[in-house]
């Protein structure tokens, strides 16, 4: 951070909201959420005004509250009959009890983890209960269970015809009211119908059902896609899927091997997700963990884990969707598997990678996977001038909408002029 911390208030953008990194980029993430309503600018700064550097009680308690007072805010709308107020209160507090949910790891113990969660998934579904948007809560076909999800349609869509579909893939801890910003809201207003999920490992499949993450995320998409097929609402040659953060490996991992992906968006792109928990990690253990020295490996990280329980409270979280959390090496040896190789050789799908100057995970990482692939590619830079900086471009989502939507509907305008030319539907092709 730069040695003019709040020299100068008009300078928070270079200077920072705090010292710690994990706030000050969870304010920038915040206030990004406004541009569609998931937040409120003046309730987050309020929040923020009197929460010291790592004070998680204190931060932790915060969010909650705003959460529970926009939370009784909405109510009090929808009981009104005021349901445009309710929706939009709605959306905010389930973005407020998300930010609870996610500064679990810095308190003592995680027993909050689980209400707190529920708290922010109910204020989700009451948001999309209010909407004005055509919206469903589905259960997507998932080996022997099923795939929480929620299809919405854009405004005034009552006759169902056959419209581009965007599907909405999640990082590794993003809430579900985050993909609303993300690109939910964006696509929505375009005439996208938008399929938002939890996948293996993400919130409601981790915390409520234990189901963690996998490498394979085709295993996920082709599912997806399959059960997108069956609605009339969506045509099928023009189904596009947007993955976030982490998911900038699983999309493309996912689109190696599912070819009925009309078009596809990596925000930000990753290569090999396991980076981001070696970057840090000493030369000596990255050789233990190579030699596949797992007692030694196991018994080091122990020792560190014991001089800082921040930290070893960080990994446990980091870990908890891995669930290899019973040792160390076990939960890198899963983590390693998280790596495209030359699998992007074998992408044929149109693909955007966003490009943020200061990416703090995955620094480097879109631009090598541009150089991969082999099909149609758009390397997107955003850089701090334009104030989009930092990992997915958190305080510029109306420059990232414009740039990924105006590109994603060139793609797929193309798409639908083969198509009346001639060409298969995805749906045709899948149907024989």
């Amino acid at each position: 951070m730069p040695a003019s911390f709040f020299a100068h208030p008009h300078q928070a953008f270079t200077a920072g909201f705090y010292r710690d990194e994990d706030f000050d980029f969870e304010v920038r993430f915040l206030l990004g959420q406004a541009v569609h309503g998931a937040a409120d600018v003046g309730e987050v700064l309020a929040t923020i005004a009197p929460i010291g550097e790592k004070d998680h009680e204190k931060w932790f308690e915060a969010w909650v509250a705003l959460g529970s007072r926009v939370r009784g805010l909405a109510d009090a709308s929808a009981e009104a009959g005021h349901v445009v107020s309710a929706a939009g209160a709605y959306l905010r507090a389930a973005t407020y009890f998300a930010t609870a949910v996610n500064s679990v790891d810095g308190l003592a113990d995680d027993g909050p983890l689980l209400p707190t969660f529920r708290q922010h998934r109910a204020a989700w579904d009451r948001f999309v209960e209010t909407t004005p948007h055509p919206a469903e809560r589905v259960d997507i076909p998932y080996e022997d269970g099923f795939l929480p999800g929620y299809l919405l349609r854009p405004l005034g869509e009552e006759t169902r015809e056959p419209r581009p579909t965007l599907i909405l893939n999640n990082g590794s801890d993003g809430p579900i009211s985050s993909l609303w910003t993300a690109a939910g809201a964006g696509a929505l207003a375009r005439g996208y119908n938008v399929l938002f999920f939890d996948g293996p490992g993400q919130q409601s499949m981790l915390f409520e059902r234990g189901v963690p993450f996998r490498h394979d995320w085709e295993a996920v998409i082709t599912p997806i896609v399959d059960f997108l097929l069956r609605y009339p609402e969506v045509d099928g040659s023009r189904i596009a899927l947007y993955g976030i953060s982490q998911a900038g490996y699983w999309v493309p991992r996912a689109l190696a091997f599912e070819h009925r992906i009309a078009a596809a968006i990596a925000d930000p792109g990753v290569v090999d997700v396991s980076a981001s928990w070696l970057a840090h990690m000493p030369k000596n253990m990255i050789e233990l963990l190579e030699k596949g020295d797992r007692e030694k490996f196991d018994r080091d990280m122990a020792f560190g884990m014991r001089l800082s329980g921040r930290l070893e409270r960080t990994w446990r979280f980091r870990a908890r969707p891995y669930r290899r959390m019973d040792s160390y090496f076990d939960t890198l040896t899963e983590v390693l598997k998280y790596r495209l190789g030359d699998l992007p050789e074998s992408i044929t799908t149109p693909l955007f990678v966003t490009d943020p100057e200061d990416e703090q995970f995955w620094p480097g990482q879109s631009r090598q996977l541009a150089e991969r692939l082999r099909g149609a590619k758009e390397l997107a830079s955003f850089t701090a001038a334009e104030g989009a900086n930092f990992h997915c471009q958190p305080l510029a989502r109306s420059v990232t909408d414009q740039r990924m939507f105006d590109w994603l509907d060139t793609v797929l305008a193309d798409r639908a002029r083969v198509r009346a030319s001639g060409g298969a539907s995805a749906r045709e092709v899948a149907d024989g």
